[in-house]
């Protein structure tokens, strides 16, 4: 059996999703930040990282949320997830996964975490970051919004992995200061992702 392992409000919920999507046998485990118990030696053993997600698989350990996601579409290979007959498109979806991962997931957590990058007692330092999250932030889904989202989902006809991802993601968007209607058509998919009985599922079992 699949464990994952989660805090809720993180990216953890687009694996979370997307194993609600393949049906797979899964069970899932809550870690507490506000205790910071991502940095418990028990969970160090799992994660060294000491951050969410982690996937427990009966080969070993896997975190990073593109490979996660990939590992679940290519074990439940029926629902084709990851269009990995298809290298292009395959690649396609790996594109798009890497730059929610390296880029817009980063301008995010410049928000709150500001001391991956400077000390944590240069206040300046990272007031200044926060004050660049909306404009950050909000360049990376304009982007996705121009370049990347094909429609109806991420790319095209086909509901992907990429779907849970930029769901995730966008949750967030409020709260990092950008403004909705820049960006109607990754607000339109967020509503449709949020009205599916899978997404309904994980986020209810994250915040229970």
């Amino acid at each position: 059996m699949l464990d994952l392992f989660y805090a809720a409000h993180t990216c953890s919920l687009a694996t979370h999703i997307v194993l609600e999507e393949v049906g797979a046998d899964y069970k899932t485990t809550r870690i507490d930040f506000g205790s910071a118990q991502q940095r418990s030696p028990e969970y160090l053993k799992i994660n060294p990282k000491g951050r969410v997600p982690a996937l427990v698989t009966d080969q070993g350990i896997l975190t990073e949320t593109p490979a996660m996601l990939v590992f679940v579409a290519q074990s439940f290979p029926k629902q084709d997830l990851a269009l990995m007959a298809d290298p292009f498109a395959f690649a396609e979806v790996q594109a798009f996964n890497s730059y929610l991962c390296s880029h817009l997931h980063i301008a995010h957590a410049h928000r709150m975490r500001g001391h991956r990058w400077v000390d944590a007692d240069d206040t300046h330092s990272i007031a200044t970051m926060q004050r660049k999250v909306p404009e950050s932030v909000g360049g990376a889904f304009d982007h996705v919004e121009a370049a990347l989202l094909k429609g109806p989902w991420v790319m095209g006809e086909r509901y992907t992995i990429c779907d849970a991802y930029l769901f995730t993601l966008a949750q967030w968007l409020e709260a990092d200061g950008v403004i909705p209607a820049r960006i109607p058509k990754v607000i339109d998919h967020r509503r449709r992702m949020s009205e599916r009985a899978t997404v309904k599922k994980a986020i209810a079992e994250e915040l229970a």
